[in-house]
């Protein structure tokens, strides 16, 4: 047995709550996956994993043992690229996880000069507006933006973005310019009514992991609405949502750095611009870790660098 690969393999099905994971994470075959835990529970003569059709999970042994093959694991890294490190470059494959908008107009046409820095690191770049699970996906980091609700991750804030508040001119010209953001809101005819007159068209935006709509905000002073319920045109990709508004399909609230080349074109224009939005913060999110790959540290500090000058929180 090699019992080095059987302790990488135990790991990453105790982090990924599946064998099937840990092999194509580690592009292993699932069966050699499976004989490896087999043969390292036969070698300390107790279960470590406790299988389910659902899931895979820890034995208390198994519990025990995930700590020291964890720490035991992280040291030996560590000491390989210590002992690397006066000769060679950092080098190896990360998987790293971004919403659209900001893969395609910000990551990935920087991607070139990080790959000229560093040649010997290779990027997996997983592109869409799905939350993932860093630990089960085996992803070694994330930009994200917004609340994040997992706290048992690393957050490194790298921006604050603006936001605007836009539609096309076809669109404007055939509805007209609001003045006001409850312009944005159906209304009744008369109070008594039960009938609604529609608002302006509202292009949406809603979460691709809850399905749940994200509202317009509006603040000015000590004004604030909120535009909910509203959207004619909903998607759940950042860089659709950008074209649905080019198409005229409506009204909506974009990132600024987005829509800034579309404003200067003019085929996007600005409304309601004595109105704002709360800035959206920005990270880079990684598991928590006593140890932090020179690979995974070296991509962090880079995405820092390129999103520093989005950064409207710095304006």
């Amino acid at each position: 047995m090699d019992q080095l690969l059987a302790l990488r393999v135990f790991l990453r099905i105790a982090e990924s709550g599946a064998f099937s994971k840990a092999a194509d994470t580690l592009n292993i075959p699932r069966p050699t996956v499976t004989k490896l835990v087999q043969d390292l529970e036969r070698h300390l003569g107790t279960r470590l994993l406790q299988r389910t059709t659902r899931r895979v999970s820890l034995t208390p042994e198994g519990s025990a043992y995930y700590e020291r093959a964890r720490r035991l694991i992280e040291d030996l890294q560590d000491m390989d690229e210590t002992a690397a490190g006066a000769r060679a470059q950092a080098r190896g494959r990360i998987r790293v996880d971004i919403g659209s908008v900001l893969a395609n107009m910000i990551l990935i046409p920087a991607l070139p000069a990080f790959r000229a820095r560093h040649p010997e690191v290779h990027v997996d770049l997983g592109v869409s507006d799905r939350p993932v699970d860093l630990i089960g996906e085996g992803v070694d980091c994330v930009v994200r933006g917004g609340a994040l609700a997992d706290t048992s991750l690393v957050a490194r804030r790298i921006a604050d973005l603006d936001w605007v508040t836009c539609a096309s001119p076809l669109y404007l010209k055939a509805r007209g310019t609001p003045r006001h953001p409850e312009e944005l809101v159906a209304r009744a005819h008369r109070p008594d009514d039960v009938s609604r007159v529609p608002g302006h068209a509202v292009v949406g935006y809603f979460s691709s992991l809850t399905g749940k709509a994200f509202p317009l905000e509006f603040h000015r002073g000590e004004e604030h609405v909120q535009v909910a319920g509203q959207a004619v045109v909903s998607v759940n990709e950042s860089t659709a949502h950008l074209s649905a508004l080019l198409s005229g399909a409506g009204l909506g609230q974009t990132f600024r750095f987005a829509a800034r080349p579309h404003l200067d074109s003019g085929h996007l224009q600005a409304v309601l611009e004595d109105w704002t939005r709360p800035r959206h913060p920005l990270y880079v999110v990684y598991p928590a870790s006593r140890h932090l790959s020179a690979k995974v540290r070296l991509f962090v500090d880079w995405v820092a660098e390129v999103f520093a000058p989005f950064d409207d929180g710095q304006a």
